[in-house]
Order: C-alpha cells, then structure tokens, then sequence
C-alpha cells in the first residue's frame, strides 16, 4: 500500500533547479550550487545519504534525481529518475528460487544504499560530461568565429594595401608624364 505523496519540495543541487524553485516550480528545502571538479563517489555520498536517511525514517516519499542526460556533444536532454523507492524488475515466467548467504534483506540494507548513491554519481558524471560537452563546443565556436574575424581583417588590410600601392603608381606615372610633357 502506498501512501499519498505530500506537498513536493526539493533539495536542489545545482543553479537549474535553485531557479525552478524560486520560479514556484518546487519549494526547495535545501540546495547546494557551484559543484564544480569532477564529481566523486563521496560527493554523492554527502548529498544523498541524509536523503536516505530521511526516506528510512517516512520524513519524504521519493527521491528524484533531476540532471542533464549526457547523449552526445550536441544532445543532453533534462531526465528525471526516481532512485527511491527502488522498484524491482519486472520479471517474466517462473523467478528461480535462490539460496543467499547472507540474507535478501541484509543484501539490500547493503546494496540500496550503494545503488543510489551510485545513481546520483552517474547524475553528477553525466551533468559534468555535458558541461564540457558545452563548454568545449563554444570554445571552438569562438576559435573558428576568431580565425573567420581574422581573414575578413586580413583581406581588408590587404585591400588598403592594394588602393595604397595602386594610388602610388598612378601618382608615379602622373608625375612621370608631367616631367615628359
């Protein structure tokens, strides 16, 4: 049996969501910005096991994990995943009954928390990935819009050039033809 989910809120780990919620989008209770370097498993720990926590004891209903999906450079499209309540895989035809040493249930109290940390370190990976993505795609937008700025200059210096030496000439022959005629 579930319950009814209660009034939304979220702990926002990123400058996306922080505007969402000052845009009404969510009530963030939370929110941690500028999480810069490459992300490490500890830092999905920290954000995330007082999460886990707090969905041990009832105080939330699900966790959501919202980031930017690293499909390529040029496609990173917003995705959400809820890592809690983890649902179990459908399974289709007779499940084989397995002997587990330890029990199922201290697996899980182990594995749970290692899968949505790991979750939420994929999420950071993934934001990171297209952050460079990005990052390196207008870098070489401003180097190819440099080196296109730097021809045209380059062809209008030359062009002056041309008028300068063309008008020099002519002031040559000019003079010449005045001192013959």
């Amino acid at each position: 049996m579930q319950r009814e989910p209660s009034e939304g809120s979220a702990k926002s780990a990123g400058e996306a969501l922080r505007a969402r919620s000052r845009a009404g989008a969510a009530r963030c209770r939370e929110e941690r910005t500028r999480i810069t370097g490459q992300p490490t498993v500890a830092n999905a720990a920290e954000l995330v096991d007082p999460l886990i926590e707090r969905f041990a004891s009832g105080e939330i209903d699900a966790v959501y994990v919202i980031y930017s999906k690293f499909n390529s450079a040029l496609s990173t499209p917003p995705t959400s995943q809820l890592v809690l309540p983890v649902t179990p895989p459908e399974h289709k035809g007779p499940q084989p009954d397995y002997i587990l040493m330890p029990s199922a249930e201290v697996i899980l109290t182990q594995l749970l928390p290692s899968y949505v940390r790991n979750s939420l370190y994929r999420a950071l990976v993934e934001n990171e990935a297209g952050f460079q993505s990005a990052q390196r795609t207008a870098m070489k937008n401003a180097t190819d819009n440099a080196g296109d700025m730097l021809n045209v200059l380059r062809r209008t210096f030359n062009r002056a050039r041309q008028a300068q030496i063309t008008q020099e000439i002519a002031e040559i022959v000019g003079g010449s033809a005045a001192l013959e005629g």
